[in-house]
């Protein structure tokens, strides 16, 4: 029921909020789908979790009740549920932009248009300390200035971090040997995006980057971090077929990645275009499940980033 149930809601992808006050569970971002937006809640059912970006129109509506307790109405469906409260950006973690600006200019990502600051290691160390109880930390950010310095405030913030004792999760667009500086440095888990099902649709979004270094990089992580470990994003509704991303999914699987399958969010130049179907999602979850276990790859096992989360995508293993 679940999965069925989440892959119409992620179709929408949004919610309008009434009746009790919402504040304690609003999370804004400065990365990701939701970055530059009016904000988001986490809606959890029976233990199974979802994202939605706050409109002020949507088929789906929540109705906090109070304390957490609220009911989401779709049509003819009516859950009962809870709100979660973000540690820092979603439940459970503080994850951290820190940089919310790019030099970058991928045609899908709002980032760039933000005139977002970027944090120092005290500011992500003081934010860390606020976020309540949770089991994780993972950092994630734009390119701001250059690559060599964005890895560089990542391995301070790392250095910094390591106090917690808690796992620490990065996700940055590498370099050569970032890999092995992140695992040096004391990172449990590595996310290296490769956006796209296809090599030609990334040169088309992402014109800038070097997929080659991305491939690399996540080869190495496999064999640094170790399976279930290391992640990346794959982007669907970007104009690839199902037949291109059922092979983008077995490829990364046979080599020990896990991929967060993310759909497509209407943003920046692609602002016009759609979301994917209900029937696109739940195709490609079919897939997802089959080639994870195929490969003997558990999402369960994951303790950072999106796949530990769940919010925004459908994950095998998790829902």
């Amino acid at each position: 029921m679940w999965e069925s149930l989440k892959a119409q809601l992620l179709e929408i992808g949004t919610a309008k909020l009434t009746d009790a006050d919402t504040s304690l569970y609003r999370s804004t971002s400065t990365a990701g789908p939701g970055a530059g937006g009016r904000g988001s809640v986490f809606f959890n059912y029976e233990g199974h979790r979802i994202r939605f970006a706050i409109a002020g129109d949507s088929p789906i509506t929540l109705r906090h009740i109070g304390e957490g307790t609220a009911m989401l109405t779709y049509g003819c469906i009516e859950v009962l549920g809870k709100l979660e409260e973000p540690g820092s950006h979603c439940p459970g973690q503080a994850y951290i932009t820190i940089s919310g600006s790019c030099i970058f200019h991928c045609r899908y990502c709002p980032v760039p248009q933000n005139a977002a600051s970027t944090k120092s290691t005290a500011d992500i160390v003081s934010l860390v300390r606020g976020a309540g109880d949770i089991q994780a930390i993972s950092l994630t950010s734009g390119v701001a200035g250059s690559i060599e310095e964005g890895e560089q405030r990542t391995l301070d913030a790392v250095k910094a971090l390591l106090q917690f004792s808690l796992p620490i999760g990065v996700s940055i667009y590498p370099l050569p040997g970032t890999a092995h500086r992140l695992h040096e440095a004391g990172v449990a888990e590595v996310k290296f995006n490769l956006e796209t099902a296809t090599p030609e649709l990334f040169a088309e979004m992402c014109p800038d980057l070097d997929r080659d270094v991305i491939n690399t990089e996540l080869d190495a992580a496999v064999a640094l971090f170790g399976k279930n470990h290391v992640f990346t994003n794959l982007i669907f509704g970007l104009g690839e077929s199902d037949a291109q991303m059922e092979a983008a999914i077995d490829n990364v699987c046979r080599r020990g990645i896990i991929p967060a399958m993310r759909p497509f969010s209407p943003a920046a130049e692609l602002k016009d275009r759609s979301r994917p179907g209900f029937k696109r999602f739940m195709n490609l979850y079919a897939h997802h499940r089959a080639a994870l276990a195929t490969n003997n790859l558990i999402t369960r096992e994951a303790k950072t980033m999106c796949i530990a989360c769940a919010g925004c995508d459908m994950v095998p293993g998790r829902d």
